[in-house]
Parts: C-alpha cells; structure tokens; sequence
C-alpha cells in the first residue's frame, strides 16, 4: 500500500519504538491523504498514529519470529538518514 513503510518483523535488535511510530505516522499520512495536519485535523491525526502504534506493537509481539529478516532496511537505521535527521536537528536548535 505505502513504499515508505517497511517491514519491522523480524528485526534483529528488534523494532524500536521510534520505528514503530514513524510506520504508524507513515500510514496514517497514507490512508488520510494529510501530510501536515491542521489545527481542524491535527487531534483526529494523533489520535490515529497513537493507535496505529499501539496496534502494531501489539501485532509484532503477537506474531511468531520470521525464518528470515526482511528484505530491507528501516529508514531509521540507514546512516544517511539518521545524518539528515541529526543535521535537521541541530539546525533547529
């Protein structure tokens, strides 16, 4: 449904909660068709990625291990990404 969601099952370590979040985030961008939330859809856009989150650590601790990892990498662990996020982030500051 979404390229930019990747699989977190099977992750060794395991699925941070941060990777979590940041799937649920992506979906909910996905299936609401907002990027950005408003002041009138900002609550309803929380709301929604809270529970995608929790649904899906949910799931992950449900399902049984995989014979193999997933065939790519989280955005979260790639180097060039968590470069981009750290550089964003001390602009920022």
């Amino acid at each position: 449904m979404c390229r930019n969601i990747t699989t977190l099952r099977g992750l060794e370590p395991p699925a941070t909660a941060e990777e979590v979040d940041a799937a649920a985030l992506q979906y909910v961008r996905k299936v609401s068709g907002v990027r950005a939330p408003t002041e009138a859809t900002s609550d309803a856009f929380d709301e929604a990625v809270r529970a995608v989150a929790v649904a899906t650590a949910a799931l992950l601790g449900d399902l049984p291990p995989r014979k193999q990892p997933p065939p790519t990498v989280p955005p979260l662990r790639r180097p060039e990404v968590r470069a981009r996020l750290a550089a964003a982030e001390a602009r920022a500051q």
